[in-house]
């Protein structure tokens, strides 16, 4: 919006620099263009999450993906994804005590923008304690500035990570077998 406006009064002065050696008093000069409207710079930004400023890495405090740039996608993704409510009635039945999860993803990766909210979504509905869930941003190259970031052994993202007693028991790799709900039943009821 920024590049828009100052483009527009470049334009303008070197237009004015440039006229003619006409007397002022016999040119009738055509009324300026008027500024743009102002509105929310984020709301109408079209944002390129290629771009290294818009990655989250190491540890993500997930109220984050309720800002832009990513409230875009997360909301929207989390607003239309309708899980089968036969399985969450089943994950609601399974004793959860144990278990917690890691969620590595990349905020420039279009599957962790679609998958991750689905996830969430999933997790509100089921009632798994979302202070047991770990949420880890890697860069494209799914390496995180975290020390013991390296034993997760991430290939693709977004991974979701079941732990059982913090020993691994399933993982669900960058797209759901089934679907998200099923494939997370079948791992903890792999036992």
């Amino acid at each position: 919006m920024k590049k828009n406006l100052i483009l527009i009064m470049l334009i303008a002065l070197a237009l004015s620099g440039c006229r003619s050696s006409r007397t002022a008093s016999t040119e009738t000069a055509p009324p300026p263009p008027p500024p743009p409207a102002v509105t929310d710079e984020a709301q109408d930004h079209v944002w390129d999450f290629r771009d290294a400023s818009t990655w989250l890495l190491g540890d993500i405090n997930p109220a984050r993906f309720l800002d832009q740039p990513y409230s875009s996608w997360y909301l929207e993704g989390y607003a239309s994804y309708t899980p089968d409510p036969a399985i969450i009635d089943e994950l609601k039945q399974t004793d959860v005590s144990d278990y917690s999860i890691t969620i590595v993803l990349g905020t420039w990766c279009p599957d962790s923008r679609r998958e991750v909210p689905r996830f969430m979504k999933i997790v509100n509905l089921w009632g798994f304690p979302e202070e047991k869930i770990r949420f880890i941003g890697v860069d494209i190259n799914k390496v995180a500035p975290l020390a013991d970031y390296p034993v997760l052994e991430i290939v693709r993202v977004p991974t979701f990570i079941f732990f059982k007693n913090n020993s691994e028991v399933g993982r669900i790799i960058e797209v759901p077998v089934t679907s998200l709900e099923q494939d997370t039943r079948d791992i903890l009821i792999r036992k």
